[in-house]
């Protein structure tokens, strides 16, 4: 599809996770992930770009009967997290062929379901990268380079972006302009933030979360500075549902939270025409697949 055909994005959400660092608390339900989509669909959401990877419960062949059934576009990634969310034995099986998974998921499609994914999410550490960071990283950087496909950063309570930023684009050559770090806002520290953003970095800021609500508050202030230093075209905004108990639909904020609240707020500190472009100008150029 043309990027232009986004429409309102959240630009980093999840409709289905599993993961043994969150026991009991599954996205695994499609209906509630139907009913999420169609509440963030009445309230102007148009697509949904769901970070969840490889190994983690992205059920992807319900993605696309998803996507039909509420008319919202869904963007699904392959790539991998942190070691602590895998078996060791899967992680074992994917030694050697790590990259040739990525880009089997991004050409060929995801199991039998046929499902291609749009772009690669890996994770940084602690105000760092370990070696299992570097690993995926690398692989993640083959298969860009072999498909085109962005690279999506999960940085660890929002540390390490210049780390990750070092390797992906000083070692391993990936232009910064196709890579998206995510939870920016968990370190609200403006001068990464702004030397991030000044690499051509796409910054996605998230939220609301109960576990880093005492940011949350100071995201607006934050893409502020950052628009008002000339990065307004640098940012991306997701709403990041990790848990059931966050939806909207079981009585949490959810994705229509993102355009029912957050939104309005932003529109305060940027304008409605930055914002706009936030939502949809934005999303469209960093998720834009180049394919090679």
């Amino acid at each position: 599809m043309d990027p232009g055909e986004l429409g309102v994005c959240d630009a980093h959400d999840h409709l289905f996770l599993r993961s043994p660092q969150l026991p009991g608390q599954e996205l695994e339900d499609a209906s509630a992930a139907r009913a999420e989509l169609a509440a963030f669909r009445a309230v102007g959401g148009g697509s949904v770009v769901q970070w969840t990877p490889y190994g983690m419960g992205r059920r992807v062949a319900d993605l696309p009967l998803l996507s039909r059934a509420t008319g919202v576009h869904v963007v699904c990634a392959t790539g991998l997290h942190q070691v602590a969310h895998y078996r060791p034995e899967l992680l074992e099986r994917l030694r050697g062929g790590l990259a040739g998974t990525f880009v089997s998921e991004l050409t060929e499609g995801i199991g039998p379901s046929g499902v291609r994914a749009g772009l690669v999410k890996v994770a940084g550490g602690f105000h760092g990268l370990d070696a299992h960071a570097r690993w995926t990283m690398t692989a993640a950087a083959e298969a860009h380079r072999a498909t085109g496909a962005p690279i999506a950063v999960h940085l660890e309570m929002g540390t390490g972006a210049l780390d990750v930023l070092d390797l992906l684009c000083g070692e391993l050559g990936v232009e910064p302009h196709r890579i998206v770090l995510g939870h920016l806002n968990r370190s609200p520290d403006l001068t990464i933030q702004r030397q991030a953003a000044g690499t051509g970095a796409y910054l996605a800021f998230d939220g609301p979360s109960r576990a880093h609500h005492a940011t949350d508050w100071r995201m607006p202030d934050a893409v502020r500075a950052l628009a008002d230093a000339g990065f307004g075209d640098r940012l991306l905004i997701g709403g990041d549902t990790v848990v059931a108990g966050a939806r909207s639909v079981d009585g949490g904020p959810g994705m229509p939270y993102l355009l029912r609240r957050v939104r309005p707020r932003l529109a305060v500190e940027l304008g409605e025409e930055l914002v706009g472009r936030v939502f949809r100008e934005n999303p469209a150029r960093a998720f834009a697949v180049e394919w090679r």
